[in-house]
C-alpha cells in the first residue's frame, strides 16, 4: 500500500504522515517512510535516534550521486538524462528506526527557478515514480506542500492520497487544489483529514465547505496541545503521550486504513 500525505504547511500533515508509518510498523508491516518535505521533519516524528538524525542527508543535496544519475557524457551543459537508474538509492540510503521502520529522506527542490527540469527534480520524480510502483511494501510519503512536482508518472503508484487540512479557509483552498489535481493525475482513492479540529461547530463548517467536492471528510483529529510539547521536544507523539486524544485519533484513522487495505489488495 502507497500512501502519500500532502497538504498546507504546518496543518500536521508530518506528524499524521509519521505516526501513520509508525503504527503499520508496529502491527508488522514492511515499512518505508520518505521524507519528501523541505522542512525534513518526518525523522523527529517517527523518533529516529538522534546521533542517526546528524548523519542523514537529502538526496536532492547530494550533488555527486545527481550528476553521477542524471549527466550525458558528451552532452553540452543543461542536457542530461531525465530517467536515470534509481533502483538502487533507496536500500542505499535508507536508514533504520524504531519497530523496524525504515526512512529514506528525499529532500525537495528549493534552488529558485530551477523549474521542473533541473537535474534534482529528475531523479527526485524518478524515485518517487520507483517507490511506488517497484517497491513491495507499506510506503508513506511525507509530501511538501502542494503537489505541483508530481507528474502523471509519478502519480501512478499512488495507492491513497491523504490530504491534510486544519480547520482555516487558507486551508480548506490549497486542499480543494490539491484534490483537483490528484484527480486530474489519475489518483482514485483521495480521503479529506480535518486535523486541530476544537469544536464540532468547526466541524460543521468544515463539511458546510467540502459539500460539493466530491471528497467526503474521512476523519478528524482533535486539537491536542500535546503534539506540540511532543514536536517541542524532538520527539514522536507516540512515545511522548501515547495515550493523548490527537494519538488516539491517529490510531483510529490507522485502523480505517487497515481496513480500506484489506478492501483494496486482499480481497
Amino acid at each position: 500500500m502507497k500512501i502519500a500525505v500532502s497538504g498546507k504547511g504546518g496543518v500536521g500533515k508530518t506528524s499524521i504522515a509519521g505516526s501513520l508509518a509508525r503504527l503499520f510498523a508496529k502491527d508488522g508491516f514492511k515499512v518505508l517512510a520518505i521524507d519528501n518535505d523541505s522542512a525534513m521533519n518526518l525523522s523527529y516524528t517517527l523518533g529516529i535516534d538522534p546521533k542517526i538524525k546528524e548523519t542523514l542527508v537529502p538526496i536532492s543535496e547530494m550533488k555527486n550521486l545527481v550528476n553521477e544519475r542524471v549527466s550525458v557524457p558528451g552532452a553540452p551543459s543543461g542536457v542530461y538524462n531525465i530517467t536515470p537508474e534509481v533502483s538502487d538509492i533507496p536500500d542505499k540510503y535508507k536508514v533504520e528506526g524504531p519497530d523496524g521502520l525504515q526512512l529514506l529522506v528525499l529532500g525537495s527542490i528549493e534552488e529558485p527557478a530551477t523549474g521542473c527540469l533541473c537535474p534534482q527534480n529528475a531523479l527526485i520524480r524518478t524515485l518517487l515514480y520507483n517507490l511506488f510502483v517497484k517497491r513491495d511494501e507499506v510506503v508513506v510519503v511525507d509530501f511538501e506542500a502542494g503537489l505541483e512536482h508530481l507528474g502523471r508518472g509519478t502519480a501512478k503508484g499512488i495507492d491513497v492520497m491523504l490530504v491534510i487540512t486544519e480547520p482555516s479557509q487558507k486551508s480548506l483552498d490549497l486542499c480543494k487544489k490539491i484534490i483537483d489535481l490528484s484527480k486530474k493525475l489519475g489518483i482514485v482513492n483521495i480521503y479529506l483529514i480535518a486535523n486541530k479540529v476544537n469544536s464540532n461547530d468547526q466541524l460543521r463548517i468544515v463539511n458546510n465547505r467540502i459539500r460539493d467536492w466530491d471528497v467526503p471528510l474521512f476523519h478528524s483529529i482533535p486539537f491536542d496541545s500535546s503534539i506540540g510539547e511532543a514536536d517541542l521536544s524532538g520527539s514522536s507523539p507516540l512515545d511522548y503521550c501515547p495515550n493523548s486524544k490527537a494519538v488516539e485519533s491517529i490510531k483510529d484513522l490507522y485502523s480505517k486504513l487497515k481496513r480500506l487495505k484489506k478492501e483494496l489488495f486482499d480481497l
